[in-house]
């Protein structure tokens, strides 16, 4: 396979048993089937090593009982993710537009509006310190490098308070703080306190805007894939064929000056360098020889995950479009906080979706699956009606336990991560390189982010075998 390094065992044979290759990727999600792909097209051999039984990653398409797909996991295709939108066209893919008509519902203190657009408008007041606080952290991220946020300008400040802590010292009304701490939750899927203001900085300019983020239509959740997201990935891997390996658990990376060696669940596999994408606390329970620098395993040991339950209700008809709900609600107590119209093209079933996020879910995720379920019911008969009490089919995803997850949407920099590791996050180690939507400049934390980390990836392991 035309690798030219292998590793040897103290005997200094090479081990016959383990497969060959020039390039070992871990992870087939959407970052490390970009960058076998890319390997792979410019001549190079490639295998990918992959824990579970499918690919994807993040990314998870499951049929309901009727046989219509559902995005347990990542869904959405905003206007500006080019490389994502590039990859669905060449794979013969298609898109369909999000619903994006009638009124949303907000319930907050205890009162609830109906409004349309991204940002409620009943309260002019609230209404216009939204969009002057929007303004300002435009601003204000407009400063952030995105290739080393820890240069802006002002980045020990902004790396040495959380978001919470910015906002109560500088957004006065409470309905205000009440919209941002939802957006907080809706975007990483974590608390306010959670989150350093420069990563939150970062992550709004590496996606555009704040309103891009939020936004459904011109925005991140304006359209989804024709069969479901997972429909990219497995178009992804068809072209990799046999080279992607599954159940594939790695446990051990070895590097020498000869290559690297990577053992699994499956056997292992020899190759000259290696790319890991996989989220970075869960690269750090890998086993290293030699060990990482103590530097760029205290980063892993610093991002975390976010916490979510995606769950969706279906129904024969999507019941709330008929009395001119858009399907899209906002509120600050119960167990859903973010709601949206999950609806296929089609028409049928209804499907309403609902986020269990950050604090709420690191509650309902330890309750019981029968107490969750209510409460999520709970949540959408507030928001809908009786009728959205009683659906025919009910699905959740958990992302914490899920094994080789361990949460979403993606890891996050709490304070001083940005300043005191952000140059570990991408640098190589000997032999190994890093991917995975983390590593990402634009759209951080999104598909495109992760297809972008795997292509960046890709070309530094091709430089270094000097194509």
């Amino acid at each position: 396979m035309g690798v030219i390094g292998r590793m040897r065992g103290s005997s200094g044979r090479r081990d016959a048993s383990a497969r060959e290759t020039d390039v070992v990727i871990l992870g087939a999600g959407f970052a490390g089937l970009m960058a076998a792909r890319t390997v792979l097209a410019a001549g190079k051999d490639v295998l990918v090593v992959e824990a579970r039984d499918r690919v994807g990653g993040r990314i998870w398409t499951r049929p309901a009982a009727d046989g219509t797909p559902l995005d347990v996991g990542g869904q959405w295709v905003g206007p500006t993710q080019k490389r994502l939108l590039t990859l669905i066209e060449e794979l013969g893919l298609s898109l369909w537009k999000s619903y994006d008509s009638g009124k949303n519902i907000q319930l907050l203190r205890g009162e609830r509006h109906e409004y349309t657009g991204a940002i409620p408008t009943h309260d002019p007041l609230a209404a216009a310190e939204t969009m002057e606080t929007v303004l300002a952290l435009h601003e204000m991220a407009s400063e952030v490098p995105l290739d080393a946020p820890w240069q802006a300008p002002h980045a020990s400040e902004w790396d040495s308070q959380t978001f919470h802590t910015w906002m109560y010292a500088n957004v006065n009304n409470e309905a205000v703080r009440d919209l941002l701490t939802l957006c907080i939750q809706a975007v990483f899927s974590i608390e306010p306190r959670d989150l350093s203001l420069l990563h939150a900085l970062f992550y709004m300019r590496s996606g555009g805007t704040l309103l891009n983020l939020i936004s459904v239509t011109n925005g991140a959740q304006e359209s989804r894939v024709t069969g479901g997201a997972q429909a990219v990935a497995l178009g992804m891997a068809a072209s990799l064929g046999e080279r992607v390996i599954l159940s594939a658990a790695a446990h051990t990376i070895t590097q020498d000056e000869r290559g690297v060696r990577v053992e699994t669940s499956a056997g292992a596999i020899e190759a000259r360098l290696a790319i890991i994408a996989l989220p970075p606390p869960l690269a750090g329970r890998l086993r290293y020889v030699p060990s990482l620098p103590g530097y760029r395993d205290q980063l892993t040991q610093r991002m975390p995950l976010g916490t979510v339950i995606k769950a969706q209700c279906l129904y024969d008809v999507p019941f709330w479009r008929e009395a001119g709900f858009s399907g899209q609600a906002i509120a600050d107590t119960g167990a859903v906080h973010v709601a949206f119209d999950n609806t296929p093209p089609e028409g049928r079933p209804g499907i309403l979706l609902g986020f269990v996020e950050g604090d709420e879910g690191r509650h309902w995720g330890r309750e019981s699956a029968e107490a969750r379920r209510a409460a999520i019911l709970a949540s959408f008969e507030r928001f809908f009606g009786p009728l959205a009490a009683s659906p025919r089919e009910y699905v959740e995803q958990s992302w914490a336990e899920e094994e080789y997850t361990r949460g979403c949407y993606a890891s996050f920099m709490p304070p001083g991560v940005w300043t005191s590791y952000g140059e570990a996050l991408r640098a190589p180690i000997g032999r190994l390189h890093w991917a995975g939507t983390e590593t990402a400049t634009v759209w951080n934390g999104y598909m495109d982010g992760a297809l972008q980390s795997g292509e960046r990836a890709a070309h530094e392991v091709l430089a270094a075998l000097g194509v």
